[in-house]
């Protein structure tokens, strides 16, 4: 399903630039939308959960079903069959996603950006064209970029991003690769929202 939304409305209703763009920079226009904005609460334990959520799932651009879905049900049961804690499974499966990974090793400048290249095939998974933003990828798997793509100046802009680059992703910046060598860590990126929160939301559901 297509993100849709006014992305910048999303980012003033949440206070937050979700999509690391500065083209959402907040701070330009700092009331939430709406015509009674100024008459908004936020008190309510059950409203601080429910911003809490999502902006978490705004900025990792996906729809509700996708996002409660991953934490009630496959983050639940990873966590419970690996002996890890909810929130670190959630976390790697975030993380884990093929746009996230794109994302993260600059060759895209936001979410928005590494969804669309996925989306329109300019990547092969394990030497296989893949057009799937919500592929979970584990340690070992390989995205690169098809050759027909590598002479795009979309490309060549991006890898000179002095983005930091997490140890659990190499980066082929000649090859235009990108390699899962590890599972997620807490810590290496540091998320917009509380995680503990958010599955406590869905446990109140």
């Amino acid at each position: 399903m297509k993100y849709t939304w006014a992305k910048f409305r999303l980012c003033r209703r949440e206070w937050v630039n979700l999509f690391w763009s500065e083209k959402y920079n907040i701070k330009a226009r700092r009331t939430t939308p709406g015509q009674h904005w100024a008459s908004m609460t936020r008190h309510s334990e059950y409203g601080k959960l429910l911003r809490n959520k999502q902006l978490l799932k705004r900025s990792y651009l996906m729809t509700e079903k996708q996002f409660s879905k991953i934490v009630k049900d496959t983050a639940s049961k990873y966590a419970k069959n690996h002996n890890i804690s909810h929130d670190v499974a959630l976390f790697q499966f975030l993380e884990r996603r093929a746009d996230v990974i794109i994302l993260r090793s600059g060759l895209a400048q936001t979410i928005m950006q590494a969804r669309q290249m996925i989306v329109h095939g300019h990547f092969n998974l394990n030497g296989i064209k893949h057009n799937v933003p919500s592929t979970f990828l584990k340690p070992g798997d390989i995205l690169k970029l098809r050759d027909k793509f590598t002479a795009s100046p979309l490309y060549s802009s991006n890898t000179k991003s002095s983005v930091k680059i997490p140890s659990r992703i190499k980066v082929d910046r000649n090859a235009y690769s990108v390699e899962m060598l590890s599972l997620p860590q807490r810590g290496e990126i540091e998320t917009q929202a509380d995680l503990l929160k958010v599955i406590e939301f869905y446990a109140r559901a």
